[in-house]
């Protein structure tokens, strides 16, 4: 089934952990090392920067309690703006969606909270995939039956995996930033936007590969995840692009913000014009599965009826996702 994309929001806490930031807490990195390797500089966190200075986040639970936002609460925030954006009322939604690489509570599902913090009463529940949980949750309301389903659902991802991070581990903390993501989506209505070709593929094997334990840190097999994650979002770009793509129209690319030369490799490969390459992992790190949504949203205003978005995730399972992005009068209708 063919899912109709109605509003999209983001959200990014305040708290900026820039590379002068990372330099100062002597961890072997600086500035260059980090553009050099990665091209981040900076990132956001829901921790307060006194406590990343103070402990380097080696408890995590301690981090879990300090934070100054909630993964509801950063959800919450970006629901609001696709709401808007979408045109319609909080109480017209049906249904909550949520996923993320590390959710606040096991149980009950992080949706529930995030449910709660809009007022609404409706069914809720999670599917989480680590950094594609959001193309994971796309992917399972489009193979639902329109009249399972309310008009309006909102999927969201809120991700705060700084709390993750050991702040004493160079290759780590480099990397992370915290936001969140959300989509107001439908089966049945037409949007701005239609959500085409979801696709979801996994390699179990690979599972140790990216973890993040329920009460340690992030860990990850750095260069072969990296091998993998370029490869991965080749295939699935260029799959879509083969059965998508469009003379009349723009394709633009997407990918799951990891570092930012991870993402000109895979534009190099597939021949991907610079002013087609959409990202904001410079600024705001790598955010799991918030990131992807999170560049299509600040670009919101930006896109025409002529536009299409080939967006691409990668994440620990070992996971690869995808789905075109079509605007405009063609797919539907809608503003």
């Amino acid at each position: 089934m063919t899912l109709h994309l109605h509003g999209l929001g983001h959200f990014h806490p305040t708290n900026e952990i820039t590379n002068r930031f990372l330099e100062e807490l002597d961890i072997g990195t600086s500035d260059d090392w980090i553009m050099e390797r990665v091209g981040i500089r900076s990132r956001r966190t829901t921790l307060p920067l006194d406590y990343i200075r103070a402990t380097r986040n080696a408890d995590t639970r301690a981090g879990l309690e300090a934070a100054d936002v909630t993964n509801p609460q950063m959800a919450a925030h970006a629901a609001r703006m696709a709401i808007e954006r979408a045109g319609i009322e909080p109480s017209q939604i049906g249904m909550v969606v949520s996923g993320c690489s590390a959710p606040d509570s096991a149980s009950p599902c992080e949706a529930a909270y995030v449910a709660r913090e809009l007022g609404l009463e409706v069914p809720v529940f999670d599917v989480n995939s680590a950094c594609t949980s959001l193309f994971a949750q796309l992917w399972v309301l489009s193979m639902m039956r329109d009249d399972a389903l309310p008009p309006f659902v909102l999927v969201c991802a809120p991700e705060a995996l700084s709390r993750t991070v050991d702040y004493s581990d160079r290759s780590a903390a480099v990397l992370w930033g915290d936001a969140a993501a959300a989509a107001v989506v439908s089966l049945r209505e037409p949007g701005r936007a239609r959500i085409l070709g979801n696709r979801l593929h996994s390699s179990p094997e690979g599972a140790p590969f990216v973890t993040v334990p329920r009460l340690g840190h992030f860990f990850q097999e750095g260069r072969k995840v990296q091998m993998f994650a370029i490869r991965k979002t080749c295939d699935v770009f260029e799959a879509l692009r083969g059965e998508f793509d469009d003379a009349e129209r723009r394709t633009h690319f997407v990918g799951h913000q990891a570092n930012l030369r991870m993402l000109e490799n895979v534009c190099r490969r597939c021949e991907i014009p610079e002013d087609r390459h959409h990202f904001n992992v410079d600024w705001y790190g790598n955010t799991g599965a918030a990131s992807a949504a999170t560049v299509v949203s600040m670009g919101w205003e930006k896109w025409t009826d002529r536009d299409d978005v080939g967006v691409v995730g990668v994440g620990s399972g070992l996971t690869w996702a995808g789905y075109w992005l079509r605007f405009g009068a063609a797919a539907g209708g809608g503003a």
